[in-house]
């Protein structure tokens, strides 16, 4: 399968390493426009139905070809309640957009395609090592040389999560690279509106696992939330997400700022911010 270079695993450590923050690399993300376009544009050549216990939003992995790049992307289409949780493609393409909007890059190319005469989201499929499951099933902990930047990517994890309030992130839905990047999928349970999601955070330093707290965040980015606004979210979002669930990712954003601002009190702020 011919596949270009861009989310496919490449790079080195040494570029992870010059990155605090983007699990993407620079050259992935300069093309990730192109990307964005090519899972509009290109044929669907061969698909395959996902359903079952692991997949509950039973999507479709599509073969795409266009230009001479033949590759996979995950279709989905749910809308409202299933299995006891609500569900919503929209909402994967607004994590995507809030993840460039902060700046996150963690989060791959989604956008809306029709597939069967449905609306829908499409995600770039990411060839990666393994899942977080996998990783644990293995019993393989990153080396040694790697783990400052592990955890941090684990902060900005939870960061990302507690502002958009998944609800269902999961050791399935976090891709490892061949380099020991994060990257983070399946956001169709997102953007809550309730007081469970808008008057606490999922994850803090009083979880009943333990302490799941937002210990280093990069500074630009804790920037950029702080100053996001009902208009800038709405902007970049369009119709994907409704007012009131922008309204209640802004409560939740003053949830964040505090919680950082407690670790900052606590931690100082040169142990928490870089």
């Amino acid at each position: 399968m011919k596949s270009k270079r861009l989310f496919l695993i490449g790079g080195g450590l040494a570029l992870i390493l010059a990155s605090a923050l983007a699990q993407f690399l620079p050259e992935e993300l300069a093309e990730r426009p192109k990307w964005e376009e090519w899972l509009q544009k290109a044929k669907v050549v061969a698909s395959v139905h996902m359903g079952g216990s692991t997949a509950v939003t039973e999507p479709w992995k599509l073969t795409l070809s266009e230009g001479g790049i033949t590759h996979f992307g995950l279709w989905k289409n749910p809308e409202g309640r299933l299995h006891g949780y609500l569900e919503s493609w929209k909402t994967e393409i607004a994590g995507y957009r809030m993840d460039k909007l902060l700046g996150l890059n963690m989060v791959p190319p989604t956008v809306e395609r029709r597939f069967q005469g449905n609306r829908g989201s499409v995600q770039f499929w990411v060839e990666n090592r393994f899942s977080l499951e996998g990783m644990h099933q293995a019993k393989v902990e990153p080396p040694e040389s790697v783990t400052p930047l592990w955890n941090r990517a684990v902060y900005l994890q939870r960061a990302f999560d507690n502002l958009i309030s998944n609800e269902d992130r999961h050791a399935r839905n976090v891709l490892i690279t061949n380099d020991w990047r994060m990257i983070l999928i399946d956001h169709s349970r997102t953007f809550r509106t309730s007081k469970e999601f808008t008057e606490k955070l999922l994850y803090t330093a009083h979880n009943k696992e333990g302490d799941r707290s937002m210990k280093e965040l990069p500074r630009p980015f804790v920037e950029k939330i702080k100053e996001l606004t009902f208009e800038s979210i709405k902007a970049a979002v369009a119709e994907y997400l409704t007012d009131d669930q922008i309204k209640a990712m802004l409560k939740r954003r003053d949830l964040i700022m505090k919680d950082i601002d407690d670790l900052i009190q606590k931690n100082g702020e040169a142990n928490v911010l870089y």
